[in-house]
């Protein structure tokens, strides 16, 4: 269990390509910092994303899109469902 923390984001990296379809993946800092609040060890045990795709302003990107993963603070997980924008 030593290296949990870095394990969680490739986890939260490998979702959002899955749900997204794209291979470029952007985690936000909130995200990133929250994952890590708790140390390498013990991270939370869930966490709530918002993922967006969005276009690339970079003219030499291989790929035209990209994924932003944001971090939603929520109270509790109770009854929570997927919402789609």
């Amino acid at each position: 269990f030593k290296k949990r923390a870095g394990r969680a984001i490739r986890e939260i990296r490998k979702f959002a390509a899955r749900a997204m379809t794209t291979k470029d993946i952007r985690i936000d800092t909130k995200l990133n910092k929250f994952v890590w609040s708790n140390g390498i060890r013990n991270v939370p045990t869930r966490v709530r994303v918002r993922l967006s795709r969005k276009r690339n302003e970079d003219e030499e990107a291989k790929e035209k899109m990209f994924t932003l993963v944001q971090h939603v603070p929520v109270e509790s997980f109770k009854n929570l469902q997927t919402e789609t924008v």
